[in-house]
């Protein structure tokens, strides 16, 4: 059998859970409005500065990924012109 809720059904709650349900929601609220001073303190903080030994590992970093690229640009050129001397003799046959 359904039990239908309207504006005639009654709701009884003790006091230990009517405590339990204010407890938590201050809880939530405590935890929410703790996070939110913490996030806006973070915002007002100074960036950490970049030492010397970051800046020397991205610029690493950096110069290797152009030199793999510049490899892998000269492979395809190599293929590239193979490609073309293999269309060349195709066309002149």
């Amino acid at each position: 059998m359904a039990n239908k809720i309207s504006e005639d059904t009654q709701v009884i709650l003790d006091l230990k859970t009517i405590s339990i349900i204010v407890v938590g929601a201050i809880s939530i609220a405590s935890v929410y409005f703790t996070l939110q001073s913490d996030i806006e303190l973070a915002k007002e903080l100074p960036k950490p500065p970049i030492d010397r030994t970051e800046y020397d590992l991205k610029d690493q970093l950096i110069r290797e990924t152009i030199i793999n690229i510049n490899e892998k640009v000269d492979n395809n050129s190599k293929k590239l012109d193979k490609i073309d001397e293999k269309l060349f003799e195709i066309i002149n046959k």
